[in-house]
């Protein structure tokens, strides 16, 4: 089994930038700074930054677009992906992202924080589905019952 999974909560480092590709889909690119911190041998906190490439297509990247903005606290869920090319002067490149499948936004500025509130998917949020990234399966488009609601009682395991 295989599992390409990446999960970070962190705060946008600049606006999203959202712009349409040649056959008019929507895709965003953004960046996520997440904080480690910790105490090293001599008792002195320490913190490092990491910075994530985010992508988001489709309606996903208009909603970002929309919602979201630099120092803005939020969860992306998605896959990592790597990709490379070859600028002009025949250098190679390499970039690694996190393709955004569903993003959950945090409280906005005076509303609270992340850690002091641990309401993180109830602050001011659209409906989980306007940011989730999916294709309805074709058991639900054949049927037509993808709003119907899941009981535990129904789950085989």
């Amino acid at each position: 089994m295989n599992l390409n999974k990446a999960i970070i909560i962190g705060n946008l480092t600049q606006d999203p930038e959202v712009r349409n590709t040649a056959a008019g889909q929507s895709v965003a690119s953004f960046t996520v700074a997440t904080n480690r911190i910790w105490n090293d041998q001599q008792g002195q906190r320490q913190q490092q930054a990491e910075f994530h490439n985010i992508v988001a297509w489709g309606k996903l990247a208009e909603i970002v677009g929309q919602y979201l903005a630099k120092g803005r606290l939020c969860m992306v869920e998605g896959r990592l992906q790597t990709r490379n090319w070859d600028d002009q002067n025949g250098v190679r490149h390499w970039k690694t992202e996190i393709v955004a499948e569903n993003i959950q936004l945090g409280p906005r500025s005076g509303q609270g924080n992340y850690g002091g509130n641990n309401n993180f998917e109830a602050a001011n949020k659209p409906a989980p589905e306007t940011l989730r990234q999916s294709a309805p399966t074709t058991d639900q488009s054949a049927n037509g019952d993808s709003d119907e609601e899941i009981k535990i009682e129904d789950i085989p395991f």
